[in-house]
């Protein structure tokens, strides 16, 4: 396989490391409070990986996997997110999770759900200095409320091991225009030229 195939899903160019650093600050607008991490070990250290950039190389805070290698985050976001940048740093180590299934906007999966076909899927490589970028479908991509983030496989060892999740990208409040939209759609009497007019003005705050 030609090795131009991976310059396409990650970015080898870190000679500004503190820019960088900059820019995966995301874990700043995570729920974290209700962020859900399915077969970890320890309960609640799946949570712990969505730290400052500066922080990725700390060894004490991580998430392993426990009855096999699969780890499923469902990451809910403070407002909407444009997720622009993913980095995934664990040990050089067979326990290096080695795909990455995303999912948008689809809140409580289990790995039930897990079957079903992804918004995009990522070979991953090893990592355990946290400076390789993996580049998410912008389009797909551009608003977010909920992401699942679905580890499937490692490189082989019985567990996965994962020391930092960052994602890179743009924050903004959510739309509270939507609530009401709903609340008003759930009222028996309101007639079509009152939600015409509603869905104008949502429109127009848009």
């Amino acid at each position: 396989m030609p090795h131009s195939h991976c310059h396409g899903e990650h970015d080898h160019d870190h000679s500004n490391p503190a820019e960088l650093g900059l820019q995966y600050n995301l874990y700043a607008k995570i729920d974290k409070d209700n962020l859900q991490c399915l077969n970890e070990t320890i309960d609640g250290s799946g949570k712990t990986v969505f730290k400052p950039w500066e922080n990725r190389l700390d060894r004490n805070e991580f998430v392993e996997s426990d009855a096999d290698e699969e780890l499923l985050f469902n990451i809910p976001f403070t407002g909407n997110i444009k997720l622009k940048g993913i980095i995934i740093a664990s040990e050089d180590t067979d326990t290096h999770p080695s795909k990455l299934r995303l999912y948008k906007n689809k809140p409580n999966m289990t790995f039930d759900n897990v079957s079903m076909e992804p918004d995009q899927e990522i070979e991953l490589h090893k990592d355990s200095e946290g400076i390789l970028e993996y580049a998410p479908k912008i389009v797909t991509f551009s608003s977010v409320s909920h992401l699942t983030m679905h580890f499937p496989t490692n490189f082989g060892a019985e567990t996965t091991k994962i020391y930092y999740i960052g994602l890179k990208g743009e924050w903004a409040p959510g739309h509270n225009h939507g609530v009401t939209i709903c609340t008003y759609e759930a009222r028996p009497n309101l007639d079509d030229h009152k939600l015409k007019h509603l869905d104008s003005v949502a429109k127009d705050i848009q």
